[in-house]
């Protein structure tokens, strides 16, 4: 005598052991692919950007474009490097 069965499992028995050997196989694939996933994204994350350039690099750039002249490129450097500490 198998407990209170008696003679085995009804259908609804057999039911619920196959739902739940379903659900139980579906949540360990989701989680594994989750899983596989989140290490995955991490290998492909954009490396760290360039440090900002500094504000005589910056100036520098606007003389070689032609934005500013000489003289005001010469003013405006000795400007920056007596305000630095």
């Amino acid at each position: 005598m198998m407990f209170w069965y008696g003679d085995g499992m009804n259908g609804w028995g057999w039911f619920a052991m196959s739902a739940g050997m379903v659900l139980f196989w579906g949540l360990l694939i989701t989680v594994a692919v989750m899983l596989f996933r989140t290490l995955d994204h991490s290998s492909q994350r954009p490396p760290r950007s360039r440090p900002a350039p500094s504000a005589e690099q910056i100036l520098g750039e606007r003389l070689a474009r032609g934005e500013i002249e000489e003289d005001e490129y010469r003013r405006r450097l000795t400007a920056l490097r007596s305000a630095e500490p």
